[in-house]
């Protein structure tokens, strides 16, 4: 199950709909009621109830409220009496509430008035989107200065020396970045790839792999590493998927990850996948490179694992501020809970690793709508193929409606979007194994 949901929208002539949010620990249930633009502060949370509450897994949450016998007035008046409540400061003394819960669909009235005081703690639980600062554009010193902040508020470092050296990321593998090299040089070609793979094991082997892989569907027997590359997967594709296990191999994965959320590979292979399919429909004379829109799309996700590399301990906190708002950004809950998000230090590392300029900053830059620029080709491709993704259930975060201006401006009609994602849909059977075969050569350091 992915972790997204869409915010319903109902004509609530008191105020915006309230969502409703099944929260649990070893002493039971309890039901949040806090106004749904707003980001569920678990801090808060935690503090009213004194109890570690988390929210409901996102197939628990779907099952319990599409009960039948919830779907009156009676049983729906009964599940408000059942629990205590938690309830948002700003809806105290509002007469009834239209409540809503968002992986359900289950929606109505209710008199808040009607609930026993003693069952129903006030607090300030929902916090203004707006008043979380999410840093726009993408200036390597400002994302360094906010890195560097996160980081010292969290582990009491007191940095003096360059970040690269303070942070405690592993240096890359000599391969890597003789690849990082050939991505980087225009001039390079396969006569300069195959020595390199050559001369690496795993990397031989995983390139031996792809090229049998059914979703290439390669004509004969594969005999070598020059005939996988040459005749099969191609230059581009090589150094793509190449790179995107080595940054894999660089960070663990985390474990503590928000329940129900789609696997960190199989994000990453959809959407470069979907990236590369909607370049090749573009118009040719403000197509971005294929090549690079795929390893946009491969490593957009790449913040995420240095997140959990930065701030382990602080990492479950943020797993659980994500599942109990599943109606944002997971980048807005980030910089609520660390004070930097995934796009920042996944942009400014990469940047660091002299991966290609255009990459760096359409990662950095794919959560906002920005003028026409250096890299915004491709943070358009991002953020369109996110939206795209997680109609399909394939990517994590909200689900949003997708407006004319996000794929218009790159030269798309709602017909190549649809001819993109129905190719991607037939391939789902490679793709998955694809995604299988780049998590089972993961090495963790």
């Amino acid at each position: 199950m992915t972790l997204g949901v869409q915010i319903p929208a109902y004509d609530n002539p008191e105020g915006a709909c309230v969502r409703l949010v099944l929260m649990h620990d070893a002493e039971g249930k309890v039901l949040v009621l806090v106004p749904s633009d707003k980001l569920l502060n678990m801090a808060a949370v935690w503090s009213l109830s004194g109890r570690k509450l988390r929210a409901a897994r996102g197939e628990d949450t779907l099952r319990y409220f599409s009960q039948a016998g919830l779907q009156n007035e009676e049983g729906q008046q009964r599940l408000m009496h059942s629990f205590t409540l938690l309830v948002d400061s700003s809806l105290q003394g509002c007469s009834g509430v239209e409540l809503c819960e968002l992986r359900s669909g289950l929606h109505f009235h209710w008199g808040l008035d009607t609930a026993p005081e003693q069952e129903v703690l006030y607090g300030e639980l929902g916090l203004e989107p707006e008043t979380i600062q999410v840093q726009n554009g993408g200036e390597r010193g400002r994302d360094a200065v906010a890195i560097t902040r996160a980081v010292e508020r969290f582990t009491a470092l007191r940095i003096q020396q360059r970040l690269e050296d303070t942070l405690g990321l592993p240096a890359l593998a000599p391969t890597t970045q003789k690849i990082i090299m050939l991505r980087s040089d225009p001039d390079s070609g396969v006569d300069a790839l195959v020595p390199v793979v050559r001369l690496d094991p795993s990397l031989s082997a995983q390139v031996m792999s792809w090229a049998a892989s059914p979703y290439y569907a390669a004509p004969g027997k594969v005999e070598s590493i020059e005939d996988a590359v040459i005749r099969v997967l191609g230059f581009d594709l090589v150094v793509n998927l190449a790179l995107g296990i080595a940054m894999g191999q660089v960070l663990n994965l985390p474990e503590d990850v928000p329940r129900g959320s789609t696997p960190y590979w199989k994000q990453s292979v959809y959407t470069a996948t979907l990236c590369e399919l909607l370049t090749r429909r573009m118009p040719i004379e403000t197509r971005p490179k294929a090549g690079l829109a795929y390893l946009s799309g491969l490593l957009n996700n790449f913040g995420y694992l240095v997140l959990a590399h930065l701030f382990q301990p602080q990492f479950s906190v943020l797993s659980r501020y994500i599942e109990a708002n599943p109606h944002l950004e997971p980048q807005l809950v980030e910089q609520h809970v660390l004070k930097v998000t995934r796009d920042q230090v996944g942009g400014w590392l990469l940047e660091s690793w002299n991966l290609p300029s255009e990459v760096c900053s359409g990662i950095r830059q794919q959560q906002f709508e920005l003028p026409v620029g250096d890299g915004e080709p491709y943070a358009r491709l991002l953020r369109l193929a996110q939206a795209l993704l997680r109609q399909e259930k394939l990517a994590d975060g909200p689900i949003t409606t997708l407006e004319p201006d996000m794929y218009e401006s790159l030269g798309l009609s709602e017909d190549d979007l649809e001819a993109a994602m129905t190719a991607l849909l037939a391939n789902r059977d490679g793709l998955d194994q694809l995604t299988h075969t780049l998590s089972k050569h993961r090495t963790a350091v």
